[in-house]
């Protein structure tokens, strides 16, 4: 009851707030795409992590500022000052709202448009932002090691899929140089650049002379977890897919799986982690958003705060959102503005306390939204093997479902033949889609797809690259599926298995043998590696029908 009374939360409560609201934002928009990659990536977090630490035993003396900038500077500075802050925060805020409104309906859920996510996710997240510090340091409490436990899972099962020339490729390719080590470094400073909000924290924590141990563990727990996902990354996917996906973190577990096929889509865990931490992200702006403004003498924002918010993140300027202009706005204009008004706060000053809450909310959205929620399971198709081939109208997709009845144990009294196997054709992959949403009453899941079955005449025509960059933007699909080739994919998805789907045939041929007779497949991580590396195909096992039985060699 002590800190119910006094709002102080302890150490550890700060220490995994800090986790809780870093780790997504940073693990997913600081890697990738020519931002921090490899080697020198590695180096500059390593570097920026000194400096941070170096920079929170400043901010410890700016508490007072922080306190009531009004008093200290003048009505006129406090309020431009409070300004300065509430402009990153709503900028901040809506970044993140629009990543989760952007990554939700493209991984986790479908059938819901992102703006409605996005408000949503707004609406709740702005719940609460007065209600005391207590509340929030209780859920930080309570979760926070459990989704820094949950990541470092995620973690232990990425090292399996590590690849030691793939990250050859990453030493021999990548280049160390000054000017990318001193770009690196000052990318994750950015990153963290939120870091800079701690003052209105700190003097709500217990034992506030060794506040810093906790500040430092959370820092070097954040960069830690960087530097390990720089790692991972060209180990897991390869150098030269790093450098063209947008958010590389996401597939990181798509080619996870575990013996037996169990868990196989560990990717749709670890974006409910991550989505965990943006809605408690976006909770933390909020709250620092109210307090910005009581502080500053501006009133609570009650309405027009979040309202800014939702604002910022569904604006498009020239068809730029926030997500293209916000690392410009911290590099060009928060960081360097930051330096210039802390540099000359270092003196005195004093004033009251700090609020927030909007707890239990984010765990009952978060856990809303984990799921693949928007259309029942009953009203969706679950193919479990793809053909795709070259037709007269341009490609042809054939979807192999399994025998559903069989498969729960369901027999029927009278065997019927259930249609197993449904062909689309067009010119392109996008009408072949939008065939099939004309004319199939079911939604299209492609999450439990087992094998992907390529045909002759797409290899021998080159126009498998157009069949991997469609696939490639499909989060569904996971990356632990066995490609293989064939003259005619629509008949060996035809084939009588048994009652077995085709899918699960294919796979336990592969796997459904001793360690030692084990076959060897190739999955589409492995072809989508050898295509972002020099363009080609790897070596695919070939599916032969010989007096009607399947027969697979590996070339």
């Amino acid at each position: 009851m002590e800190y119910v009374d006094n709002n102080r939360i302890s150490h550890r409560q700060l220490y995994r707030q800090m986790v809780l609201a870093f780790l997504a934002p940073v693990l997913l928009c600081l890697p990738g795409e020519g931002r921090i990659l490899g080697k020198t990536g590695i180096a500059g977090t390593a570097a920026a992590a000194v400096f941070l630490i170096l920079y929170s035993f400043f901010l410890r003396r700016l508490i007072p500022w922080y306190s009531d900038p009004v008093k200290m500077l003048g009505p006129v500075a406090g309020r431009l000052t409070g300004l300065f802050f509430l402009s990153y925060v709503i900028l901040a805020a809506a970044y993140i709202l629009a990543l989760t409104g952007e990554l939700v309906p493209a991984v986790l859920v479908t059938g819901i448009p992102g703006t409605v996510i996005l408000f949503f996710a707004a609406l709740v997240c702005s719940f609460g932002t007065r209600k005391g510090m207590q509340r929030r340091g209780r859920m930080a409490e309570v979760s926070g090691g459990v989704l820094l436990g949950g990541v470092f899972l995620m973690m232990v099962l990425c090292a399996g899929q590590v690849r030691i020339s793939y990250l050859r490729e990453m030493t021999e390719t990548a280049v160390f140089s000054g000017d990318a080590f001193f770009k690196s470094v000052y990318g994750v400073i950015c990153g963290f650049s939120g870091i800079a909000l701690l003052p209105f924290i700190l003097r709500d924590v217990e034992k506030r002379s060794t506040v810093g141990k906790p500040v430092v563990m959370g820092i070097l727990t954040l960069t830690g977890l960087l530097a390990a996902i720089l790692l991972l990354l060209p180990a897991v996917l390869g150098w030269n897919r790093l450098q063209h996906e947008r958010y590389p973190v996401l597939p990181l577990l798509a080619g996870a799986d575990l013996p037996g096929n169990v868990l196989a889509r560990f990717d749709v865990l670890w974006m409910g982690f991550l989505l965990y931490s943006l809605l408690f992200a976006a909770g933390s702006l909020f709250h620092y958003g109210h307090q910005i403004l009581v502080r500053s003498h501006m009133g609570t924002g009650k309405l027009w705060f979040p309202t800014a918010v939702f604002a910022a993140a569904v604006i498009k300027v020239q068809g730029k959102g926030i997500a293209a202009v916000f690392g410009q706005y911290l590099s060009y204009v928060f960081v360097p503005g930051l330096i210039l008004i802390q540099g000359s706060m270092l003196f005195y000053g004093k004033k009251k306390r700090q609020k927030k809450a909007a707890g239990c909310v984010f765990l009952v959205l978060s856990l809303l939204l984990s799921g693949c929620a928007a259309i029942e399971p009953e009203k969706r198709m679950y193919p479990l093997a793809l053909g795709v081939n070259t037709s007269e109208a341009g490609f042809s997709m054939i979807y192999g479902m399994p025998d559903l009845p069989q498969a729960t144990g369901q027999e029927k009294e009278e065997k019927e033949k259930d249609a197993s196997v449904l062909s689309i054709a067009g010119k392109d992959f996008s009408e072949i889609r939008e065939r099939y949403d004309r004319s199939q009453e079911k939604y299209l899941d492609m999450s439990h797809i087992q094998v992907i079955l390529m045909g002759d005449q797409l290899l021998e025509s080159g126009r498998w690259t157009e069949f991997l960059a469609f696939l490639d933007k499909d989060p569904f699909v996971g990356e632990n599926v066995y490609v293989f080739r064939t003259e005619d994919p629509s008949a060996v998805l035809s084939w009588d298995s048994g009652g077995t789907s085709i899918g699960e045939y294919l796979t336990g041929l592969l796997e459904n043998r001793l360690p030692d007779q084990q076959k060897k497949g190739t999955t589409l991580r492995q072809v989508y590696h050898q295509w972002y590396k020099d363009g080609t195909l790897p070596s695919l096992p070939v599916i032969v029908l010989e007096k009607e039985e399947i027969q697979v060699y590996l070339e």
